[in-house]
């Protein structure tokens, strides 16, 4: 089957995205306009092909800094919630848990619960118009030690908002051990959250142990270096731990695989391992979630009954209510006969 054979297929049936960032779904018509409220001219084509120009993990966090640097208020949100309605339609997404970095934002000034109040109109008006159902994880963010962490969480908890189910740990994996955010992760599963971490993506499997041990995620983003220890997978694999699988991204940072047909993704399932397929960040690393089906069809000789069981563990990896996944994983089935 060649590809656009297989994405006309797979697009009419319901997925789920659990690994996906916000301010990553902006395509370069939205940044223009950022960059035109913000500066009040057009985006040089040096200046914006600039933007998608790295080489490597670091080089990549600086320049989604840089875009987020673009916003001139909190009304630009409503820009990106725009361009992530229309990714999320064009790819037959129904439902997405989405990170949103409060960080940058707020040393920029910005309020959270002005922002948070726009996210919550935007998600409200999504799901009234498309019928896609978004919900929102703090990135309460590695980058700036765990104090600004702890920050974060205060004004999540301090302004609830019903579309924000929790915390997640992104950021330079290199330089915020997931071990030193512990205070945060306790603090947010005592009271409700639920709470997942990027890790093994740029760090061994030692990442991915702290992550276990010290935070109790009850998801695991990228968690690639697993592969590195039999120990981890088969822990992996007892306890039922999903990972969010992000295939484009992990071989752009070559950390573990340099191609798609080499990522880890096909041992950990063959192992038993739960695994789900995301994006991460389409627009910076130029895919889509039907791309990363794709690989899996095409590069890793997935089944199309084994990438069945990859979209129903969308849901099923999702914090969706027992009796919602149960209604998702067959509405799956049904799509597919």
């Amino acid at each position: 089957m060649n590809k656009s054979d297989f994405e006309a297929f797979l697009k009419p049936i319901p997925k789920a995205e659990l690994h996906l960032h916000l301010e990553a779904v902006i395509t370069t018509e939205g940044i223009r306009k950022l960059y035109k409220n913000k500066f009040g001219k057009d985006i040089s084509k040096e200046e914006e092909d600039g933007l998608f120009s790295y080489e490597d993990l670091n080089g990549f966090i600086q320049s989604f800094i840089k875009i987020q640097g673009m916003y001139s208020s909190v009304e630009d949100f409503r820009i990106v919630f725009d361009e992530l309605e229309k990714y999320l339609s064009n790819n037959g997404i129904t439902y997405s848990e989405v990170f949103f970095a409060p960080s940058a934002f707020l040393k920029m000034g910005f309020k959270y619960e002005d922002m948070v109040k726009i996210f919550h109109e935007k998600v409200s008006e999504i799901k009234k118009k498309s019928g896609i159902t978004i919900k929102l994880i703090m990135d309460v963010s590695r980058t700036f030690g765990c104090e600004n962490a702890m920050n974060n969480y205060n004004l999540l908890k301090a302004n609830p908002c019903p579309d924000i189910i929790g915390i997640g740990l992104g950021g330079a994996e290199a330089k915020g051990p997931a071990k030193d955010f512990e205070p945060v992760y306790k603090q947010a599963l005592k009271d409700g959250y639920v709470a997942v971490a990027h890790a093994g993506e740029d760090v061994g499997p030692e990442s991915i142990w702290d992550s276990i041990n010290y935070l109790h995620a009850q998801r695991i983003g990228h968690g690639i270096t697993a592969i590195q220890d039999e120990k981890l997978m088969e822990e992996l694999k007892k306890s039922g731990l999903p990972i969010e699988i992000c295939i484009t991204s992990n071989t752009f940072t070559k950390k573990v695989v340099q191609q798609a047909k080499d990522h880890p993704v096909r041992a950990f399932f063959d192992r038993g391992i739960q695994v789900n397929i995301n994006t991460d960040d389409p627009v910076f690393f130029k895919t889509t979630l039907l791309d990363e089906f794709w690989l899996c069809y095409h590069d890793l000789n997935f089944t199309f009954e084994e990438i069945k069981e990859l979209v129903k563990n969308s849901f099923r990896h999702s914090f969706m209510t027992d009796a919602e996944k149960e209604a998702a994983v067959k509405s799956v089935e049904e799509a597919w006969k």
